[in-house]
């Protein structure tokens, strides 16, 4: 299990380190999100969900459509989150690349989610880390995104306990080694909630009602390969969305909306994923 939480850290940390070459002025978002994801197929692994591209105030959720046309222009504030998985044992890294001037922002990100790593041991608690990541984001002058968490991992479920919020709250729970999970700091000169907004090109599988539409069956059929982990639109040879919407309707799918800043100010991103051991926290991504 440990190994190939590893091998797809390993391939997220080279995939990381290319990425940031290929976001500049001009490139399409759908270039970057299928180089990462055929990246990560062709180094012997499956993304663990779609490769999430959030501009400025998107924080979240947010995938290039099949034939997308946007481009990356200067000023934009650019999130690429990117999970991969092994036989459905995931790790899962985010970076904020930076076209504009938001260098206090980024940074901030950045250094909560190093501090907060570098206090993780055994026995001590979520609560802990979470007030780690408030306090480094209120010496930047910014807030951390309060509904949006870290979380740990399941086979094939990429947002598993421990929920990590990035504030302190009331009770935490412990941390003990062996533990896998994502450190996963949002920060933003907002208001610091994120809200839904009508974009959704991002799905998962939740129920396994029969459904009776021949064009249901296809789209389930297609996507039964990723089982429960998120899957985009645009992977889909004929993605109807009249068909997706009555899936979500029956609560066969979910979607995810868009993850919006409510005050539409710009957010940050910074993740890692790591496994605690006797005297640390270990990055594997």
């Amino acid at each position: 299990m440990i190994e190939k939480h590893e091998k797809a850290g390993e391939i997220l940390k080279q995939i990381r380190e290319e990425v940031v070459k290929l976001v500049k002025p001009e490139t399409k978002m759908l270039e970057v999100a299928e180089f990462v994801e055929g990246k990560i197929a062709e180094l012997g692994a499956q993304p663990a969900f779609p490769c999430n591209i959030s501009l400025n105030e998107d924080a979240a959720h947010c995938t290039p459509s099949k034939n997308d046309q946007r481009a990356f222009k200067d000023g934009d504030l650019v999130k690429i989150d990117m999970g991969a998985h092994v036989d459905g044992y995931i790790a899962d890294t985010a970076i904020t690349i930076d076209l504009g001037e938001h260098g206090e922002l980024v940074e901030c990100a950045e250094v909560a989610l190093k501090k907060a790593i570098e206090i993780i041991e055994p026995g001590i608690t979520t609560s802990e880390i979470g007030e780690e990541i408030e306090s480094v984001a209120k010496e930047f002058g910014f807030k951390p995104v309060y509904n949006l968490t870290g979380h740990g991992f399941m086979p094939y479920i990429a947002h598993a306990p421990p929920t990590i919020y990035n504030y302190r709250v009331e009770k935490g729970i412990k941390i003990e080694e062996g533990m896998i999970f994502a450190i996963e700091p949002f920060m933003t000169s907002g208001a610091g909630r994120v809200s839904e907004r009508s974009e959704t090109e991002i799905y998962s599988v939740v129920s396994s009602k029969p459904v009776r539409m021949r064009m249901a069956r296809e789209i389930l059929a297609e996507v039964e390969k990723h089982k429960t982990l998120p899957f985009a639109k645009r992977w889909l040879s004929n993605p109807r969305e009249i068909i997706i919407s009555k899936l979500v309707r029956d609560g066969i799918l979910r979607a995810y909306p868009v993850l919006t800043e409510v005050t539409r100010e710009p957010v940050s991103q910074a993740e890692h994923t790591v496994i605690v051991e006797e005297n640390g926290a270990r990055i594997i991504t």
